[in-house]
């Protein structure tokens, strides 16, 4: 299982109308109804399972500028500004913190891609440098083995998955917000051209809007639309160790190493490098529109071939809203970690930091991230259906921008001046062959 969250129970009651219904309890729902809740709109979330239930519990908790894709600079550096006020916005604590986030240069190859990363980050006011052997030294002490340069950002955070969804979701429901749990939407219903409704297993809700947030699970919602948006599936594998004196207290992205401390003294452990694709039937479908992530990214992804393939392909056929739906059958996605990839990781944290050698780790899980062709995510409106948004595909990347994500989504919705510009997540870049290259990886 995954990680054990913050309780967060929700309303016991589905309404029979509202004027906005988002599906999907992780922190781009929950975060777009704060914000909407906020405005006073009327909102109503709707989650199969439990509130970050899924990969928005999962993640590494990085709150991040660094090594982003040109076309998110202003999304993390809003998101960065939303996390630092997220304690006062909630009432409590989402354990964020600025900490700083190092990724090591360890070639001259490297070290040049982050100057000129460097550069365009700086042009859209995102405070970075490139940190020397005797600077990286100091941010990293008693490491054996330091890179002998690394992209360095100390504007950039952390915080605690486990407890800031939760947090937002309550304050969300203070404002107003009705968050439904174990309640599967089933389907969204259109009539001429646009949304009047969402279909759950406990009943319907009227609305003129819906936004989509649902994860790995957007791509089946929006396909029983007649939308066919190219998202796949990557397995995540994280570890967690017991609290530990001393040690790194910024984020590190160093090779294999991917190390963040945590709010309970431990650290958060996972493979920067590797991960696990699972080959489903759309693996096949998309390949072509995944053909220059592949090239880019191909010694670190491991395909799989398993029961998902068999999931999906038994499970391709819409099923009719008055049935119950695929959601229901599962509840919590919690896909099975791959401890080879944290264990190497957990020996050479080990081996790095000699005064953490005591180290082990007490929880592994793994996560389903789900991800785009290019890696950036669908933050968007759907022109063919009014009232419909789409956020998802946000590739790994997520949580830390997750405040900003959802405040555009409740502008897109209310119709308030977005918070940055949203063209950069458009879904039609994926249907009108305007689709950038990847920048990044997963």
């Amino acid at each position: 299982m995954g990680p054990q969250t913050v309780a967060f129970f929700g309303d016991p009651q589905v309404p029979r109308s509202c004027e906005t219904v988002i599906i999907g309890g992780g922190i781009i729902g929950v975060s777009t109804a704060l914000f909407l809740a906020a405005r006073g709109h009327d909102v109503v979330l709707v989650e199969k399972g439990a509130v970050a239930g899924e990969q928005s519990s999962r993640n590494w908790g990085w709150c991040r500028q660094t090594g982003r894709d040109p076309r998110e600079f202003d999304l993390a550096r809003e998101a960065l500004r939303l996390w630092r006020t997220m304690n006062e916005r909630v009432g409590d604590d989402t354990g964020f913190a600025t900490c700083g986030c190092l990724y090591a240069a360890r070639d001259d190859a490297t070290a040049q891609g982050y100057e000129a990363w460097m550069r365009e980050a700086e042009q859209a006011g995102i405070k970075t440098g490139m940190a020397s052997a005797q600077t990286v030294a100091a941010l990293l002490p008693g490491d054996t083995a330091p890179p002998p340069a690394a992209l360095y950002c100390a504007d950039d955070g952390r915080a605690e998955p486990q407890r800031a969804v939760p947090m937002m979701a309550a304050a969300a429901r203070r404002l107003g917000a009705r968050i439904v749990t174990d309640c599967a939407a089933r389907g969204v219903e259109t009539a001429g051209g646009r949304v009047i409704g969402v279909v759950t297993e406990r009943g319907s809700i009227a609305c003129t809007n819906v936004v989509v947030a649902g994860g790995v699970w957007t791509r089946r919602i929006l396909r029983d639309l007649g939308l066919h948006i190219p998202q796949l599936r990557v397995r995540a594998t994280v570890s967690r160790t017991q609290p530990l004196p001393g040690g790194p207290d910024l984020c590190l992205w160093d090779g294999a190493l991917g190390v963040r401390k945590r709010a309970d003294g431990g650290y958060t452990l996972a493979n920067g490098l590797l991960n696990s694709v699972p080959l489903i039937p759309d693996s096949f479908r998309f390949m072509r529109a995944y053909w220059p992530l592949l090239a880019m990214e191909w010694r670190h992804i491991r395909p799989s071939l398993g029961r998902d393939f068999v999931d999906q392909a038994l499970h391709a056929r819409p099923v009719p809203l008055d049935r119950p739906s695929p959601y229901e059958a599962c509840r919590v996605l919690d896909p099975k970690p791959d401890t080879r990839f944290v264990m190497a990781t957990l020996a050479e944290f080990r081996q790095r930091f000699p005064q953490l050698a005591e180290a082990r780790l007490i929880q592994v899980w793994g996560g389903m991230i789900d991800a785009m062709p290019d890696t950036v995510p669908i933050i968007s409106p759907v022109d063919a259906i009014a009232g419909l948004i789409v956020a998802t595909g946000f590739s790994g990347h997520g949580f830390g921008v997750g405040p900003a994500a959802g405040h555009l989504v409740a502008d897109l919705v209310s119709g308030a001046a977005p918070i940055i510009d949203p063209a950069p997540f458009r879904i039609g870049r994926y249907f009108d062959g305007t689709m950038p290259p990847p920048y990044a990886g997963v």
